[in-house]
């Protein structure tokens, strides 16, 4: 088992990564020495079928437990999620000694999240990802849901007080899942540190990924986040420079719908967007066609359906929460590992992405 320790303005807490550490979690949880009188353990449909009761159980053993499954998706980050996860925690009774444990992916570590930060003015919450995605959701705090008109501007800045990362549980994930995840770490790559994006690069198939591999991106990836995180807590600077390839990736997901393209899907295809705009309004130099072929082997979306406007892209992208008085904040790159943050009006960003979308389709 390998432990970081993430430090913010606010908190510090522990993050345990290693093969099969869910087993001890009773001991990891006592280890923090926290006042814990329940647990609600908050966990979505397929994970609760593979896991749900063993984790269950190991909690039982040590304290009052009450075990809620939401659906699994994005569909589940909404407002009706939410308040139902509220009444069932009040219906269990619980206090500010209490505890709500995040057991899945981003979209339930988003929510649960959400939940603990805002019932009877925060609750403690600890996160037990079981995907790839969640090594960059589950550390530094963001939590929300989602509104039909944009992805996660209902939330807040709320720490774990611990995230238990059981790498174990990637081994079930389907390909499309591992894929999604894989374009985070890509993204930390990109924007912090061109040895490690230099080594994603021999990747040519996520098949040829070994548990080795696996481990120590997590690791890199959480070791980046962290880093960041500690210098800019609640997206006032350098922070903002997480949402590399974002911008255009949420717009996406919500054109789309919620659940037809994934988080990392999305995000790919604002990452390639991003490097075309870093490149022609920054002058970046790297090989641009390299990344855009090893984008494609891994499986990614290289263009956006045809059916889906521009323009309506653009407006989904001004109601993003770095967008300020009709100005877009985006991300782009000076250099592999060196970000900036560039200033876009909306027509200027609309003239980017039909340019692109030109080249993605010639």
């Amino acid at each position: 088992m390998r432990t970081l320790h993430v430090e913010t303005a606010s908190s510090s807490y522990p993050v345990f990564i290693g093969e099969g550490i869910r087993k001890q979690a009773s001991e990891l949880l006592s280890s923090l020495n926290r006042p814990l009188t329940s647990i609600l353990l908050i966990t979505d449909e397929e994970v609760d079928r593979l896991y749900g009761e063993e984790m269950f159980r190991i909690l039982e053993e040590k304290w009052s437990v009450k075990k809620v499954t939401v659906p699994s998706g994005e569909q589940a980050k909404s407002l009706e999620v939410y308040t139902r996860l509220q009444t069932e925690a009040i219906s269990f009774h619980m206090d500010r000694s209490s505890c709500i444990i995040a057991f899945g992916g981003g979209v339930v570590g988003d929510l649960a999240g959400f939940v603990a930060a805002t019932f009877m003015r925060g609750i403690d919450f600890i996160q037990m990802p079981t995907t790839l995605l969640a090594h960059d959701s589950a550390v530094g705090g963001k939590v929300a849901v989602n509104h039909p008109m944009g992805k996660n501007l209902i939330g807040a800045f709320y720490q774990p007080k611990a995230v238990l990362y059981d790498t174990e549980l990637l081994h079930t994930l389907p390909q499309k899942e591992l894929r999604s995840g894989m374009a985070e770490v890509i993204k930390h790559a990109f924007i912090y540190d061109q040895a490690f994006l230099e080594e994603l690069l021999s990747i040519q198939a996520l098949d040829d990924i070994n548990s080795e591999q696996l481990n120590e991106m997590i690791y890199k990836g959480i070791s980046i986040k962290s880093s960041v995180v500690n210098q800019d807590e609640k997206e006032e600077g350098i922070r903002a420079f997480l949402n590399f390839g974002h911008t255009l990736g949420h717009a996406v997901e919500a054109e789309y719908g919620y659940g037809q393209i994934t988080h990392g899907d999305a995000v790919a295809l604002g990452m390639q967007f991003a490097l075309y705009v870093s490149e022609q309004a920054e002058g970046c130099q790297m090989d641009r066609e390299l990344f855009t072929e090893w984008f494609k082997k891994l499986g990614y979306p290289h263009r956006i359906k045809q059916e889906v406007s521009t323009s309506v892209l653009v407006n989904r992208m001004m109601n993003d929460k770095k967008t300020r008085g009709g100005i877009i904040q985006f991300i782009v790159l000076k250099q592999i590992g060196q970000v900036a943050d560039h200033a876009f009006s909306k027509d200027e960003l609309e003239n980017w992405l039909n340019k692109w979308r030109m080249e993605e389709t010639a």
